[in-house]
């Protein structure tokens, strides 16, 4: 099989476009080719009159061999790569101490999932309930203002990318082909065949539902075991090694392989570990708004006279400004035609997110606008960061009144340093409600300034970012955990605690549910040889 990269064709082609441009480009007839297949498909919008598709395609012809030798100094003409999925060992005996698998965020599920596959029959614990029962809760605080601590955004079956837009695209080096693997397991769970090509792929809150719930299945099926409201509140160590892990309940479960798969906001949990001498250290992350705007200008300020294409769907961007002060803001987390969520953790406190259902088909475009941060901003103890995030949720959560409305500010009144006493054209998404003020204590005063430099600047890129009527809600505070688990390069354990694996997210390596995803994998990896003997 043969692929051509590359492959440019006018946004509006008809089907048979794409196997005459093979024909053509390889100089066949139609019967030597047998086979066209898309791998991938972008976009070029630079010209927003005249944007076009860019497409990868696997093809298979009569004479493969000797296209490779015709076209060797073509670099857009390659033999395709095997990027079928290749378990590194099985489980070769029964008697074993079963591993524990420590949440159900995407990390978790796809090293539970793997180390299924693979025969282990994990036991994987999450503190918050199945997916169905947790979204009622998370509804219960955008609706009813009722938090639950153990079952909310943060908390619960799928993990935080759970409210999210539940993007499947990341920039990490995948040279073993791990990003395909997870999205084959989820287009098995019921996901849409075109994350495997589309160049930003999506799903969405309620497809990714029923998807967690069917991945949870196959692991049940395979051996797997998964509990639910089942936190873990210590761990026991036999010198610098993991002997068990503590319930809540008491339970006491033995075991020499845990993954530690917690997620960014298990604060508890990150104090527990330290307590118990785990080696973790302070690291980056950001703190800011989300901002919104109407959808409409973006996708007009993208894609021209093409806005609205079904093809192009609802546009994103991508922004950075690096200010005078020497912090960097930018843009995170866009949500297309999405969301701002209510996702804090902790009564008394305000957290936003953002998130989009697979249709993107809301009036509003948000995203993160942050600030970055490092452990120089709040130095001293490993967990600092932790503090330093609460005190700027509460400050919020007084910000807004109190009562779990977020405090807000339009974007005119914000750069002109004035408070805000009534909405214009913008009308925020961010349920329960976003009380309007003056944002300008609710983050410290050299993100402040970045930010009112970053807005007009960013307006440089996408006429009208500094609309007046655009809207600031705040804050959003759980860019990235606050920690970082460390783990040796070899085998993926703690530096200090062997059996013990931190992954994804909450352990400071992965950002977003495919990176998550994909680190549970090679951790899953690295949890099978060991318990093989065989690393």
């Amino acid at each position: 099989m043969l692929r051509l990269t590359d492959i440019q064709l006018p946004l509006d082609h008809a089907e048979p476009a794409i196997r005459l441009a093979v024909l053509n480009k390889l100089r066949l007839t139609d019967e030597q080719l047998l086979s066209v297949t898309v791998f991938r498909r972008s976009y070029d919008a630079r010209k927003k009159s005249a944007i076009h598709l860019i497409y990868t395609l696997d093809v298979t012809t009569t004479q493969d061999d000797e296209l490779l030798q015709q076209f060797h100094s073509d670099k857009n003409v390659t033999r395709t790569p095997d990027t079928n999925y290749q378990f590194v060992t099985h489980a070769t005996s029964e008697h074993f101490l079963r591993p524990v698998v420590i949440g159900t965020g995407p990390c978790g599920l796809f090293a539970g999932l793997l180390l299924a596959q693979m025969g282990f029959r994990p036991i994987i614990l999450e503190r918050g309930k199945a997916v169905r029962e947790r979204t009622q809760d998370t509804w219960g605080l955008w609706r009813k203002r009722e938090l639950q601590p153990e079952s909310n955004v943060q908390f619960g079956e799928g993990g935080a990318g759970t409210f999210s837009d539940g993007k499947l695209y990341s920039q990490i080096k995948d040279p073993h082909h791990y990003g395909r693997k997870v999205l084959l397991e989820f287009i098995k769970a019921g996901a849409p065949a075109e994350i495997l090509y589309v160049s930003k792929p999506h799903i969405g809150t309620f497809r990714l539902v029923k998807m967690v719930e069917d991945m949870r299945a196959t692991i049940i099926s395979l051996g797997g075991e998964v509990r639910f409201s089942q936190k873990v509140v210590d761990i026991v160590r036999n010198k610098d090694a993991i002997e068990a892990v503590v319930l809540e309940n008491g339970e006491h479960i033995a075991t020499n392989h845990v993954v530690l798969a917690i997620g960014h906001s298990a604060r508890d949990t990150f104090e527990m570990l330290h307590e118990r001498g785990v080696y973790i250290e302070a690291k980056p992350f950001s703190v800011g708004f989300r901002v919104e705007h109407p959808q409409s200008l973006i996708d007009r300020c993208r894609f021209g006279p093409n806005a609205g294409n079904p093809i192009l769907g609802a546009a994103d961007y991508k922004l950075v400004h690096h200010a005078s002060n020497g912090r960097s803001v930018y843009s995170f987390c866009m949500c297309p035609g999405g969301t701002v969520v209510a996702a804090t953790s902790e009564p008394g406190r305000i957290v936003t997110n953002g998130m989009s259902q697979y249709s993107r088909n809301e009036r509003n475009a948000n995203s993160a606008i942050v600030v970055g941060i490092t452990p120089e901003d709040y130095p001293g103890h490993p967990l600092a960061g932790i503090p330093f995030q609460r005190a700027l949720e509460s400050h919020a959560y007084l910000l807004g009144g109190s009562n779990y409305n977020a405090p807000g500010q339009l974007v005119g009144d914000f750069i002109a340093g004035r408070a805000s006493t009534k909405l214009g054209s913008v009308e925020p998404s961010y349920k329960p409600g976003v009380q309007l003020g003056d944002l300008s204590s609710a983050l410290p005063e050299y993100a402040i300034t970045a930010i009112r430099e970053a807005l007009p600047a960013f307006d440089k890129q996408i006429r009208g970012f500094a609309m007046a009527d655009a809207v600031l809600t705040g804050v959003e505070t759980r860019t990235s955990s606050p920690i970082r688990i460390k783990r040796r390069d070899d085998d993926l354990q703690s530096l200090n605690t062997r059996g013990l694996f931190p992954a994804g997210e909450g352990a400071g390596y992965a950002g977003g549910i495919l990176s998550a995803a994909v680190d549970g994998i090679r951790v899953a990896e690295a949890v099978a040889l060991s318990l093989n003997g065989l690393k």
